[in-house]
């Protein structure tokens, strides 16, 4: 019900935002102003052109995997994108001479918005499916967002009449309630998906599981996680002392000695191996200290969360000691930094293979997707390993 409370808000004051900017868009052109509002509630979801198509395409082809890994953030963030588009149709008006320009820009962001409804939908239904029922609850938001569509139709339907008498204000309108609409608007999708418990896990959900477990000895539930994925901002990433990232060592850089000596240690067995490195982030492109995973060809979903685990017991002991900290800053790359960072290494992975049958059976029982992690295209990114 929390879900469909906000939802109700989302798509009641961004449909009468809709209709109010088509109006504005066709007052611009010049189409009589008595019947802009008609006009308006006819065309408002086929006002498309090939431009706008266009970009879809190239948005939807290239973040694929965003759709997956950072659901929640992409929708929120075109979410944005749609609200900004309307204020953009709303100023045609002011500036009819740009009225192409301003049409076709508008038309894009709205294209791109829609290809994100469209590819997160399925994912954002399914968490609320409990017996395999993602039918019944596809139909039930279908009609739910028709009859919230129509009540938005409605509330600009009846704004429109109340100022009927008065040409001047009419015109004003838009202007007036653009900030308060896009302001609930916005704040209906933000908490409506709070509400959106994805069981579906990705490496920065993983993360937040594991870093539980280790807290505190137990898997939190989807919801839990939930509360503290929030929408996962791009500027709130890493900020963690120690950030996790999985991916490959940058080919082009020099590799550093404590990731040679780890893939020299590497054997048959072995489906990932971990090192430090120093990354960039911001806009200030700050060195940050951080841990690298990088996974093998062919490596399980179970070698994925052995990684993980094994990662995060390695930036516990990191964050509790300053020493390690001091070392790499330094450069420091003498034997006894090397024997210590693969004891650490070594002890971290027994505790990560000593807990994984217990994790596994939790993880399970709560009812999280286990077969699949989803990574991002740079975190699907594996080495080979050839054995002389």
């Amino acid at each position: 019900m929390g879900y469909v409370k906000w939802k109700f808000l989302h798509r009641l004051f961004s449909s009468a935002l809709q209709v109010l900017a088509t109006q504005a868009m066709f007052r611009a052109i010049g189409i009589g102003h008595s019947h802009s509002l008609p006009a308006a509630a006819a065309l408002n979801w086929v006002m498309k052109d090939g431009l706008g198509r266009l970009c879809r395409c190239i948005y939807t082809a290239s973040l694929a995997s965003a759709f997956d890994t950072n659901l929640k953030r992409v929708r929120f963030l075109t979410s944005v994108m749609f609200s900004l588009s309307i204020g953009v149709e709303l100023l045609t008006p002011v500036f009819p001479q740009y009225f192409l320009l301003l049409a076709s820009l508008a038309n894009i962001a709205k294209q791109i918005s829609l290809a994100c409804y469209l590819a997160t939908g399925s994912a954002v239904h399914r968490s609320f499916a409990v017996a395999d029922n993602l039918g019944e609850i596809s139909a039930k938001a279908q009609i739910q967002t028709v009859c919230f569509d129509n009540l938005g139709l409605m509330l600009a339907a009846s704004l429109n009449m109340l100022l009927k008498n008065n040409q001047r204000l009419q015109a004003g309108l838009p202007f007036v309630v653009y900030p308060i609409f896009s302001a609930i608007d916005l704040l209906g999708i933000y908490q409506a998906l709070k509400h959106v418990h994805l069981q579906t896990l990705t490496k920065d959900r993983l993360e937040i599981i594991l870093d539980k477990w280790i807290e505190s000895g137990h898997v939190p539930s989807p919801a839990e996680v939930s509360k503290d994925e929030g929408i996962d901002f791009l500027w709130s990433k890493g900020r963690q002392m120690w950030p996790i990232r999985i991916g490959c060592i940058n080919p082009k850089g020099q590799i550093p000695k404590l990731s040679m000596m780890a893939m020299q240690s590497l054997s048959g067995e072995d489906y990932y191996f971990m090192c430090m490195e120093i990354f960039c982030r911001g806009l200030a492109r700050k060195g940050q200290l951080g841990i690298l995973l990088c996974l093998r060809e062919g490596a399980s979903s179970t070698d994925i969360i052995l990684g993980m685990l094994q990662a995060c017991y390695v930036r516990k002991a990191l964050q509790l000691s300053s020493w390690w900290m001091n070392m790499v800053v330094a450069g420091d790359v003498s034997d006894l930094v090397l024997n210590e960072w693969f004891k650490l290494n070594e002890d971290s992975k027994q505790c990560a293979k000593r807990d994984m049958c217990l994790l596994n059976e939790q993880m399970s029982g709560l009812g999280w997707a286990m077969k699949n992690i989803l990574l991002s295209t740079q975190e699907r990114v594996r080495y080979s390993f050839v054995d002389d």
